[in-house]
């Protein structure tokens, strides 16, 4: 029987882990409320909203007046990314060989949202005035469903090759 390294031993495996934990919460404590109808404004009842507020205004001013592409965008994110994410975490963590399928398709769909989300920011009416400042914010959302989506290509993505025999650890 082969065993898979731990994740502690995986370092783009661990990375990606931390990344989507950070995901789960903003999509369930922002994207998730803001698609629902909640308002990113000072004064929201909704606390993680409010305090998307400043940077809505100085970086990303679409979320004060969403268009309809956005809320497609964040109901996607809500209620389709982010509970697909738990069982991504929890097949990276054990390194279960299931999570492959599951993951090439939330690569995808998550790749494919980021760009009808950059589409929406950069060509609609309130693009952001400082991509410098925004870029870097956002672009971790593109860039790690496309490292997990060519990290699930080999077929045994948690086997370990040295030579031509696989090694146990």
């Amino acid at each position: 029987m082969v065993r898979s390294l731990s994740i502690f031993r995986r370092p783009l495996d661990l990375g990606l882990v931390i990344f989507f934990i950070l995901s789960i919460l903003y999509g369930f404590l922002d994207s998730l409320p803001e698609a629902i109808g909640y308002k990113v404004t000072p004064d929201s009842p909704w606390l993680p909203l409010r305090s998307l507020y400043d940077w809505a205004v100085a970086q990303e001013p679409q979320h004060l007046n969403p268009p309809s592409s956005l809320i497609a965008t964040t109901l996607f994110d809500g209620f389709i990314q982010t509970p697909i994410l738990f069982f991504v975490v929890y097949g990276l963590i054990f390194a279960r060989p299931w999570i492959r399928t599951l993951s090439l398709i939330y690569a995808g769909a998550a790749v494919t949202n980021m760009f009808m989300y950059f589409v929406t920011t950069f060509i609609g009416p309130t693009p952001p005035p400082h991509p410098a400042i925004y870029l870097p914010f956002n672009l971790p959302w593109l860039i790690a469903p496309a490292i997990l989506g060519l990290r699930m290509l080999r077929q045994d993505p948690f086997g370990r090759r040295t030579g031509a025999r696989l090694a146990t650890a």
